[in-house]
């Protein structure tokens, strides 16, 4: 590495003066794990977190998942604590974690909506109730293993993307606002995937050599469909696969099962590339067609969040992801009122999805973002 990872806050953006109390949210993964190690050596009072959320029983001792807190991570978890000589704690949020978290997420596919859960674990479970809790325990800071940053700028903050772009989380964080991102510190922020893994070796943590996770830790074996079957049977209803003109092309099995981009498992041959360009919730209609019909220069996107607290004057030169692996596009957003904006692109973008997220960056600096609506737009 080309950095001395013992300064490893104080060489970012991000100056944490020590001694400081920080909780860290572990997972039992290497990322919060080594987030643990590097404030620790550092010389910070620090003291463990794990959240134990709902998840669904596992599905056969060989299936390769990540659900949230299973024993062996809890274990890991605690393990790389008591290697640590930190204390550890264990939150239960299984209750909170579902109303706030899966019960949004099984009535955005009811409604049509693709949501993605991560970004509402991160405004309501992890920035609100974990937060809280270890303000509750006398904490200066909570850390994370997000692969981020934050920049202090004379008291204001700005959320800033990973060095490393290939892991960057700022998508799913765009929701943090000036209160949250003063309490709220990201350690591996400053190194690559790597680096971390080699870090972690250092530190002789079990975890150096840990898979990676899945985003959906609550899925019991990876499958999101046989979930929304299991959960949310009203999303089960079949109906037809139309073309922009009418043309039917055959049966759906539950607009819950597609997604807006997508060409594979539709079920149907014509010769050519078809893709769903949209959902007819009202009629509960699969709209398909080739992909020059599914590019959109506007969308409308909703439960926007400024990260500084308003809108700047100049939202003309913007890059926009419209998901998280993404690439970003440029566009001008235009603030609307009422939590909204108006997002033109430059040039028109394909698979915008209402549910997901669409988040703005200037360069490094992540400037908010909101979810993509339902609502047309021409």
């Amino acid at each position: 590495m080309n950095r001395n990872h013992s300064d490893a806050l104080k060489v970012g953006p991000r100056n944490v003066k020590s001694p400081c109390r920080i909780a860290v949210a572990m997972s039992g993964g290497v990322d919060s794990s080594v987030a643990a190690a590097l404030l620790v050596e550092q010389g910070h009072e620090v003291l463990g977190i794990m959240m134990r959320l709902w998840s669904e029983p596992s599905k056969g001792l060989q299936v390769k998942h990540n659900r949230c807190c299973t024993p062996d991570q809890m274990a890991d978890a605690r393990k790389v604590a008591g290697l640590l000589g930190i204390p550890f704690y264990v939150l239960d949020v299984k209750d909170f974690f579902y109303k706030s978290v899966i019960q949004p997420y099984l009535d955005g596919h009811s409604q049509g909506r693709t949501p993605n859960p991560c970004i509402n674990c991160n405004r309501t479970v992890r920035f609100d109730y974990l937060l809280n809790h270890a303000n509750a325990l006398g904490a200066d800071f909570l850390a994370t293993g997000h692969f981020a940053r934050i920049q202090d700028k004379n008291g204001s903050y700005e959320l800033l993307q990973a060095r490393d772009r290939s892991k960057d989380q700022s998508y799913v964080l765009h929701v943090l606002g000036q209160e949250e991102l003063s309490k709220v510190v990201f350690p591996v922020g400053e190194y690559n995937k790597d680096e971390v893994r080699s870090l972690a070796s250092k530190f002789l943590l079990p975890v150096a050599s840990k898979d990676e996770s899945m985003d959906l830790c609550f899925l019991a074996d990876g499958n999101y469909h046989r979930f929304l079957e299991k959960y949310a049977s009203d999303s089960e209803k079949p109906g037809l696969i139309k073309t922009n003109e009418g043309l039917i092309l055959g049966e759906h099995r539950g607009l819950a099962h597609y997604t807006i981009g997508q060409r594979k498992g539709l079920g149907i041959a014509l010769g050519k590339p078809v893709f769903v360009l949209r959902k007819d919730t009202a009629r509960n209609v699969l709209i398909v067609g080739p992909k020059e019909m599914g590019g959109k220069t506007r969308i409308l996107i909703e439960q926007v969040n400024w990260i500084s607290g308003k809108p700047r004057d100049d939202l003309e030169s913007l890059l926009v992801k419209i998901r998280y692996r993404a690439l970003p596009v440029s566009a001008i957003v235009r603030d609307i009122g009422n939590n909204q904006a108006i997002i033109d692109f430059d040039l028109p973008v394909f698979g915008a999805t209402a549910g997901q997220g669409a988040v703005f960056y200037d360069g490094d600096v992540c400037l908010g973002g909101g979810i993509i609506s339902l609502e047309e737009l021409e």
